[in-house]
């Protein structure tokens, strides 16, 4: 009768003969090597990649620096437009209410002509014409401060020098007793909105007379 525990023993020994075995070829292996002169084998270094680790860093950091650059340009822009199409919303209404105060200003230098701006009508040979032009008056005052409110402000060019992106000149008239192009007449006010033209003064200007001053630096002389 065959004995139990003897069969449960023979995997493991064999197991253990198959180990032994193993072992024992690595070890003559490794003699061999030794007998022969070979240097047993080393694994390679790794690569630096510190370099190119570097690099890749300095890559991105670049585009982050560019990717905010252009984000900062782009919001500047953005609230650049927004404050423009805030401040010239008004423009095109701006603009058809010009009419309205050519037309103030024209019954007021028909009723009173070479009156200038800055002086109220008094006309005391006729109280109601003159109560009714000082409403007039009054009714352009307050249309050119609502104007101004929103941004609309009257160009009154008359003694001022000539400015082609401000002016529009109509004639020209033999002058010597001012530079020329001095502006020795408005024919009509120009307007401005923020600082655009929203429409040109058209005027007419001296000539003849003697060279202008130099414009000084630092002053506006069309202003």
């Amino acid at each position: 009768m065959p004995d139990p525990m003897s069969a449960d023993n023979t995997p493991k020994t064999e197991s253990r003969t198959a180990e032994t075995d193993a072992t024992a070829a690595e070890a003559l292996t490794e003699e061999q090597r030794a007998d022969q002169g070979v240097e047993p084998e080393v694994a390679a270094p790794a690569p630096d990649r510190t370099a190119e680790l570097e690099a890749a860093v300095a890559d991105l950091r670049d585009r982050l620096l560019r990717a905010h650059a252009e984000m900062e340009n782009l919001r500047r822009r953005t609230e650049r437009e927004t404050q423009d199409a805030k401040r010239y919303a008004n423009t095109a209404f701006a603009r058809d209410l010009l009419a309205v105060a050519d037309n103030l200003r024209r019954a007021i230098d028909s009723a009173a002509p070479g009156k200038p701006d800055d002086e109220s009508v008094d006309d005391g040979a006729d109280p109601a014409l003159t109560a009714f032009l000082q409403g007039v008056e009054l009714t352009e005052r307050e249309l050119l401060k609502a104007l101004e409110k929103n941004g609309v402000t009257r160009l009154a060019p008359h003694g001022q020098l000539f400015d082609p992106h401000r002016h529009e000149a109509v004639f020209e008239a033999p002058d010597s007793s001012v530079p020329t192009g001095t502006v020795v007449q408005v024919m009509q006010d120009g307007y401005m909105i923020g600082d655009r033209i929203l429409r040109p003064a058209m005027v007419g200007v001296a000539r003849g007379g003697p060279k202008p001053a130099p414009a000084t630096p630092g002053v506006d002389r069309s202003a």
